[in-house]
Order: structure tokens, then C-alpha cells, then sequence
């Protein structure tokens, strides 16, 4: 681990104008695309363009031998920002790493389409690669809001009497729209990205008006997760959403499921992506990838 490296970073995301009040969200959109556009991508992974159950989607695959299987993947950004390629340094890695190729899809955004909008598509879309897929070659994985989307997705593929897919991995997932997490107080004067109020804002976009303690908004809080696959959730001590995953963890081990939570000190919000300036980026990841490779086999 590197103290300079943190504290660098942290002090870089610090510098990054901060909104005072509401933000009009096609503003927010643009200010979300141009801080994660910083992010290195690596370049030997191929892009193209691809649909999934009628929504666009981009297909990463590996430059050389594809091992089978396929990472189904949602990108971050509150559920009302964001797209593919905000979060293709995140997609491209896991590629690389792992050797099996990622759909990334590019789901509806809130405040256009609000819960259960972005859920119905990636579950729309799972539905779409099991026509021709096994459920145990298919594994979600998402970062922030696209993190809590693989855990609500497989809520809802569940339910509706669907095969479980291989696996979970959700990097920093939001998974709790009730913010009742004790992390959203005690970390929020060391997260740099996030507090209380502005992820309220961002909040009432999605729910627009709908109740925040059910197991699709909070499943944190509220979500039985008997059934479930195994699950890798990974999430940095400086998150106002730590103990989101915190709580998801011990409702998967109260359900009997697999599950590992992989904590990393003194580190941000999908600190993942900062694979150029952090060494602890790169080894989350290496685990992130193992634990793939393992469930695709």
C-alpha cells in the first residue's frame, strides 16, 4: 500500500468543483462523462457496438484466445448518469484480466425513466442472453449504481423464476435508497465524492416519488437474498456506501450464500479506476478477476 498514492488521489478528487445546490441533470451528465474520460482504458481490448433486448450495448472482448463465458456489466453514475464507455477503464480491465468478454449496456436513466426503468432492462437483457447462453456462462458485474443494479437485477431475475446467474461482482455498489447506513454520517467528512444530501438529490431522480424501503431500492436493508449466487463485493473505507455492502454481506451470509467482502483502507468511491495512479486499483481488480475466472470455469 502507498500513503502518498491515497492521499494524492484524495486530494486530487477534493479539487473537483462541487455543485452548490441542484444541478440541471444534462449538466451533471457532462461533468460525469469529462471526469471519468481522465480514466486510462486499456487499449488491447476490442470495442464494437452491439444490442441487447433493444437497448445499445458495447461488446469488449479480449485481444487474443476468448476463454467462454460472458460478464454482463452496468455502468455507474446514480442511476441517472453515465454510459458504456464512462466506465469502459472498469469493463476493459476486467477483459484483459480475465480473458472472457464483457456486454457492457447502456440502460435508461433517470429522470427520463426512473425505478424500475433501468432494472427491466438489464433484467431484459439477461433474459436476451439466456436465449442462447447457459446462466452458469453468464456473470454481472457493475460499479457504483450499475454495481447495485447486479444485485437488484438478480432480485428481480429471481422472482421471476429465472436461473441465477454464475456470479456477482459489484464494485462500491449503492445498494440502500433509504441511506440508513451508519457510513452515511461517520465516513462523510473522508469521501471525497459523496454526502448525504447531494446523494439525495441524485436519489429522487430514480425514485421519483416511489418508497425507498423495498427490496429493489434498499436490498441493503430490506432483500432476502436466499438463492442467490455467490457474490464478490469490493469497497473502500472512504465511502459514505461502505456499509452498504457491509449489510449486503451479512444478508447473503444469513441466506447461506457465498459471499466476499473485500474492504480496502484509506481509499475512495470505485477506487478501481484508478489503475495508473494507485497500486491497490490493480490488485482489486487481480482479485476481482480470479474470483470471475473461478465462476466461469
Amino acid at each position: 500500500m502507498s500513503r502518498e498514492q491515497r492521499r494524492a488521489i484524495d486530494e486530487q478528487l477534493r479539487r473537483v468543483p462541487k455543485g452548490a445546490g441542484p444541478v440541471p441533470v444534462e449538466q451533471m451528465r457532462a461533468g460525469f462523462a469529462a471526469l471519468m474520460s481522465g480514466f486510462p482504458v486499456p487499449a488491447e481490448p476490442r470495442q464494437s457496438s452491439a444490442t441487447l433486448a433493444g437497448r445499445p450495448a458495447v461488446l469488449v472482448e479480449p485481444p487474443a484466445t476468448q476463454r467462454p463465458g460472458t460478464i454482463l456489466y452496468f455502468h455507474g453514475g446514480s442511476f441517472s448518469l453515465g454510459s458504456p464507455h464512462t466506465a469502459m477503464a472498469l469493463t476493459a480491465n476486467l477483459v484483459l484480466r480475465t480473458g472472457i468478454r464483457a456486454l457492457s449496456l447502456d440502460y435508461r436513466l433517470a429522470p427520463e425513466h426512473p425505478f424500475p426503468a433501468g432494472i427491466e432492462d438489464c433484467l431484459a437483457a439477461y433474459r436476451s442472453l439466456l436465449e442462447d447462453n447457459d446462466p452458469s456462462s453468464i456473470l454481472f458485474a457493475g460499479d457504483s449504481a450499475g454495481g447495485g443494479l447486479a444485485v437488484t437485477t438478480t432480485l428481480a431475475a429471481r422472482d421471476a423464476g429465472l436461473p441465477m446467474p454464475a456470479g456477482i461482482v459489484a464494485f462500491s455498489p449503492g445498494l440502500d435508497h433509504t441511506r440508513t447506513g451508519a457510513s452515511m454520517k461517520t465516513k462523510e467528512a473522508l469521501d471525497p465524492f459523496f454526502t448525504r444530501e447531494s446523494m439525495g438529490r441524485t436519489g429522487e431522480l430514480y425514485l421519483a416519488g416511489a418508497d425507498p424501503a423495498q427490496p429493489l431500492l434498499a436490498p441493503a436493508a430490506h432483500a432476502d437474498l436466499t438463492g442467490f449466487p455467490p457474490i464478490l463485493l469490493q469497497v473502500g473505507t472512504n465511502e459514505v456506501l461502505l456499509d452498504d455492502s457491509v449489510r449486503l454481506a451479512e444478508r447473503a451470509r444469513d441466506a447461506d450464500v457465498d459471499v466476499i467482502l473485500d474492504i480496502t483502507a484509506d481509499v475512495p468511491h470505485v477506487f478501481h479506476t484508478f489503475t495508473d495512479t494507485l497500486d491497490e486499483a490493480g490488485q482489486a481488480l487481480d482479485r476481482a478477476a480470479l474470483f470471475i475466472q473461478q465462476r466461469l470455469a
